[in-house]
């Protein structure tokens, strides 16, 4: 999974791919660090989608401008509008459910 270091950069990936998940997270955060690579795991599954991360303390516009309060917060995009969003760590079935829903 890439890692956003902009807004310009997360801009354009948002441009360019039909359907986008957005992990949003922090190094500190432990959950953030459990879900990882679970997402990792789901991302070879769906290579239809563009998995990226965003840290929210190198990146805080980003995460404001979803008004994101508390990470891990995943979002989906399809052709630019979100359409699944998730908070916290869950199981993989759970998260790869809202995975699907990028689709």
């Amino acid at each position: 999974m890439d890692i956003i270091k902009n807004k310009a950069e997360y801009d354009q990936v948002l441009a360019d791919n039909k359907s986008v998940f957005v992990d949003f997270y922090a190094d500190w955060c432990g959950p953030c660090k459990m879900v990882g690579p679970v997402l990792e795991e789901i991302s070879k599954d769906y290579t239809d989608i563009k998995f990226v991360k965003v840290n929210v303390d190198d990146n805080p516009e980003i995460a404001q401008q979803y008004g994101i309060m508390s990470i891990p917060t995943m979002i989906g995009f399809k052709n630019g509008e979100k359409v699944a969003s998730s908070l916290g760590f869950m199981p993989r079935e759970e998260l790869e459910a809202v995975v699907k829903q990028t689709l």
